[in-house]
Formats: C-alpha cells, sequence, structure tokens
C-alpha cells in the first residue's frame, strides 16, 4: 500500500487517508471524535502512528498541521456571515445549490435546463453544463472528490459531467418519468437517481451502465440517501414508505411502514445505525437501520415536515415544517431540545453548520435565518432575496453559506 495523500473532515473531525492498493486508489478515515482545542497534538499524532501503518514518521508533521487546523476550526464558534455577492443564475428560477468539499466552487441547477458550476470567490461563471432537454432539478458533486457533478432532469435522464471541463461523459437513461433526486455513492463508483416512475436506479460511473433498478414503490421517489459505508441505500416515497435497499445486489432489506402521509426525506445517521424519515403527515420517525423498526416518532409540528437531517454527529435531528417553525431533537432521548420560531412562513429546508453549533434554515417568507443550537435564538437573518428561499447549504468548513431562491438568484455570504 501507498499513501497518496490526507484529507482533513472538519466535523466529525477526522482525517481521510487516501492511499493506493494494487493499483486501486482507496480511502480510510482516522476518526477524532475526542479531539479538543485542548488536545496534545504531539500527543495524538504518536497514536495516530501507531496504530495506523500508513502514517509513517516522514507523514508526522502533516499529520500535526491538520490536527491544528482542525483545533482551530473548532475555536470558531461566533463567525458572522456578511452579504458577499448576487449572482444572476440563470434566466428562470434556481432548483438546487450545491458546494464542491473544498468550498471553492458550487453549481446552481435551474428551470432554464441548465446546471452553472461557479468559483466561490469570485463569484464569477466556470462552466455552462447544457444538454438536458427540461428543468434540472438534482444535482451534486462527487464529493470529496469534486472531480464530477451528476445532473437529474425532469427530461427522465441523468448526465455525469467532468467539473474541471464541463464535458459530459455520460447520459443515464432507462427512467420513464422526471428525476428528482440522485446521490454519489460515497466511493464515488455509483451513481443512484430515484424518479416519480416510482423506481431508483443504480448506474455506473465509469461505464455509464444501468447497474441495478430498484423497484418496489407504488409512488413516486422522492428522496434518497447512501450510508456512509456505501452499502446501503435508502428512498423515500409518495407511497408514504421508505425502503433499505443492498447495493451490491439491489435487493430490499427492509420496508419502513408507518407514516400515514409523503415522505419529504430521509437521511442516514454518520454511523450508519439509524435513518431519519418526515413526511407530510406532521411528523419525523426515527428508525434502526439494521431492523428497520421504528425507534420513534417526533409529533411536536402542527404542518407538514418538509425537511429533515441529522447533525454530522449523528447525535441531533433537526426538522422544518409548513406551520413556519423548526426543531432541534436529541438524537438519543428523543427530546425536543429547542424550537426555532420566528420565520413568517413555511420552512423548505434545514441544515447544521458542520461544526453543529448553527442551524440555517430557508423560507418562504424570503429569509434564511442562523439559529444557535443550544438557546433556540435566532443568531442573524439573511435577507435580500425578493422570492422565497428554496435552497441553502454551508460549505464543508462552515464558514460560506449560499442561498439559492425562486427570484433566479443565488447569494453568496462569508
Amino acid at each position: 500500500m501507498k499513501l497518496k495523500r490526507f484529507y482533513l473532515r472538519y466535523y466529525p473531525p477526522g482525517i481521510i487517508l487516501e492511499y493506493e492498493k494494487r493499483g486501486y486508489l482507496r480511502s480510510k478515515s482516522i476518526d477524532l471524535f475526542d479531539l479538543t482545542p485542548e488536545t496534545n497534538p504531539d500527543e495524538l499524532v504518536e497514536e495516530i502512528r501507531q496504530s495506523e501503518p500508513l502514517v509513517t514518521e516522514s507523514r508526522a508533521d502533516q499529520v500535526k498541521q491538520l490536527i491544528l487546523r482542525l483545533q482551530q476550526k473548532q475555536g470558531q464558534k461566533n463567525h458572522r456571515f456578511c452579504f458577499f455577492k448576487e449572482l444572476k443564475a440563470h434566466v428562470l428560477p434556481l432548483t438546487n445549490v450545491a458546494f464542491d468539499k473544498s468550498g471553492s466552487r458550487f453549481i446552481t441547477g435551474s428551470y432554464d435546463r441548465t446546471c452553472r458550476v461557479w468559483d466561490t470567490a469570485s463569484g464569477t461563471e466556470l462552466h455552462t453544463l447544457e444538454g438536458h432537454k427540461n428543468v434540472v432539478y438534482a444535482i451534486a458533486f462527487n464529493n470529496p472528490y469534486g472531480d464530477k457533478i451528476a445532473t437529474g432532469s425532469f427530461d427522465k435522464t441523468c448526465k455525469l459531467w467532468c467539473a474541471e471541463t464541463g464535458i459530459c461523459f455520460h447520459t443515464f437513461r432507462g427512467h420513464m418519468a422526471e428525476i428528482v433526486c440522485l446521490a454519489f455513492s460515497p466511493q464515488s463508483t455509483l451513481v443512484a437517481t430515484g424518479s416519480m416512475d416510482c423506481t431508483a436506479k443504480l448506474w455506473d460511473v465509469e461505464t455509464g451502465e444501468e447497474v441495478a433498478a430498484l423497484c418496489g414503490h407504488t409512488a413516486e421517489v422522492i428522496s434518497l440517501c447512501f450510508n456512509t459505508v456505501g452499502n446501503q441505500i435508502v428512498t423515500g416515497s409518495f407511497d408514504h414508505t421508505v425502503s433499505i435497499w443492498d447495493v451490491a445486489s439491489g435487493r430490499r432489506v427492509h420496508t419502513l411502514i408507518g407514516h400515514r402521509g409523503e415522505i419529504s426525506n430521509v437521511q442516514f445517521n454518520w454511523d450508519c445505525t439509524l435513518i431519519v424519515t418526515g413526511s407530510m403527515d406532521k411528523t419525523c420517525k426515527l428508525w434502526e437501520a439494521v431492523s428497520g423498526k421504528c425507534v420513534t416518532t417526533l409529533v411536536e409540528h402542527k404542518e407538514e415536515v418538509l425537511d429533515v437531517c441529522f447533525d454530522l454527529s449523528g447525535q441531533l435531528i433537526a426538522t422544518a415544517s409548513a406551520d413556519g417553525t423548526a426543531r432541534v431533537f436529541s438524537a438519543a432521548t428523543h427530546q425536543c431540545l429547542v424550537s426555532l420560531v420566528g420565520h413568517d412562513g413555511e420552512i423548505s429546508k434545514i441544515c447544521f453548520s458542520p461544526q453543529g453549533s448553527r442551524v440555517l434554515t430557508a423560507s418562504s417568507d424570503k429569509t434564511a435565518r442562523l439559529w444557535d443550537v443550544q438557546s433556540g435564538s435566532s443568531l442573524q437573518v439573511l435577507d435580500g432575496h425578493t422570492d422565497e428561499i428554496f435552497s441553502c447549504v454551508f460549505n464543508y468548513e462552515g464558514d460560506t453559506i449560499i442561498t439559492g431562491s425562486k427570484d433566479n438568484t443565488c447569494r453568496i455570504w462569508y
């Protein structure tokens, strides 16, 4: 085995080793869950060296520098975001925004049938990905690598692009209706697509061939998510159910039954033990990934739950609702820790900062808000859009935000 390079994983804190084995590029992670600003970096480096043969003495100083960067990032808790630039990104409303892992680039999808690649620091357009014949709805970088982009369209196809040149590698054809969600596998070898044709499909990134059709839902597949290992994928459907699939065989392992309304979002936690689901039945449910059993039902909201997510440690759950409020729950005790009250319209998107100390929400009231996870207080209102905000995202380090709006623009906040 030959070590090629290191990546930082900020939250949960850790270092990713990229190495070559038998001609193939592979990766493994060193988790640093107990890292604090007070941790002695020299002692920690020595512990890592003793447990990981790939980290040789010649690499020790490099590992130490990464640990120091992680500790520095942990100390940055009071950053206030300032508006940097508004991009008149498209001639029709945006659908989604997404960062690459470094945060140096981001992409926007739109009803104008294109996906655009942007430089974050300058706000300049790098590429326009053209070729779809209908709305570009679902978009993603193949993080952590960031060299490929997938776009899913209402034209029933998914396209795979080179992030560096904008060249289209493959067009995945096979769905019979609009593609509304997609994801890269953690190893970036597969793309999963979910469609209004009631199926999800797995595609080979190298060959462009269909690997598996995940059939079993009786209504639209609206959300999907790989676990962090990449051996399972979960799909949420308008048929009120969630399915867990084995990636290698394409076989359905469990059907999660219990919701009484359409599923709005599904997500695995970091260690692949839990799945969280949001639904139009006004509830959020927590499930065991191994058994498929429902652990608890979170019933705080008065209207539909439009989005749900874990923080990166898997210890917290955030929910966003059409009732104009958001909630933060403990994944362990299932208690509602704080209610986030302040928006004047429904909240369609919610996400944690990588540090886990803040929550970001996007609302139909034309604003996004930053909230303190511990107190539930509103820390900052990100305003300036002239129509509803439906997409908001942190970069990997948590010091940049992109908001996307129905007003055809996105805004960069530092």
